[in-house]
């Protein structure tokens, strides 16, 4: 959903970073590689001790480097097939590390079990939504559905609530903590709502495309039907 009206807009600001980093000689594999560094380490050296708000800075510093590198590849007109992989390989790295830094903090000093579960819940059933669609147009699917809640409102949600939930500890702002409990149920019920989603759908495509399979008739079958078609037209002769 986001993808549709924000990645266009975000596009034409970050295309002059984006050429900057190209006359600097800045390939985009290596814009993708400091990307998921900075992400990772973002989440994992803040968000387990608590720090949502700076973790979050951090986080949002080098998340847009998925968009960065895109729209250099784009610019050098030279999309690949690897460059497509690395990007979508390490996207799963830097999801993972949010959700497992966040994971850790309720794990440890932030002493809640419950949302431990719902924070691991949200990391599993975001990775298979993702793997859903690989996988669907990897039989040949084309797996025509948006989903409820697909990467980028994973992290848009979780990332703003997040950091504003900082503020409780970083500036002393009082029962604003709640809203990271608040995200990651919103991002559990939508991960799930569109896992469901995409299973339907490819259980309907792989469906209708059996049934297409079915009803073209098979070239040996046409072969015998004209061959008996000449045979009683001799007969009848």
């Amino acid at each position: 959903m986001l993808n549709k009206y924000a990645r266009a807009f975000f596009t034409r600001v970050l295309t002059p970073f984006a050429a900057m980093l190209l006359r600097r000689g800045v390939s985009p594999d290596a814009v993708t590689l400091v990307g998921t560094v900075g992400v990772t380490a973002g989440a994992l050296i803040f968000y387990p001790v608590g720090e949502f708000f700076w973790g979050t800075v951090v986080i949002t510093l080098f998340v847009f480097s998925d968009m960065v590198d895109g729209n250099m590849a784009r610019q050098l007109g030279r999309s690949s097939r690897w460059g497509a992989f690395l990007d979508s390989t390490l996207d799963r790295v830097a999801d993972a590390a949010v959700f497992g830094g966040i994971a850790m903090w309720y794990a440890g000093r932030g002493d809640d079990l419950v949302l431990c579960a719902v924070t691991l819940f949200c990391l599993s059933s975001g990775q298979v939504v993702s793997y859903t669609k690989a996988r669907g147009e990897s039989i040949g699917l084309p797996v025509n559905v948006n989903g409820l809640v697909e990467r980028s409102e994973r992290l848009v949600i979780t990332l703003v609530l997040a950091g504003f939930s900082g503020f409780e500890a970083t500036f002393g702002v009082p029962n604003i903590g709640v809203l990271l409990p608040i995200a990651l149920w919103v991002v559990a019920v939508g991960s799930a709502v569109t896992l469901g989603q995409r299973v339907v759908t490819v259980r309907r495509e792989s469906a209708e495309l059996a049934a297409a399979e079915e009803s073209k008739p098979v070239p040996g079958e046409r072969q015998a039907t004209a061959g008996d078609e000449t045979e009683e037209k001799g007969r009848t002769a």
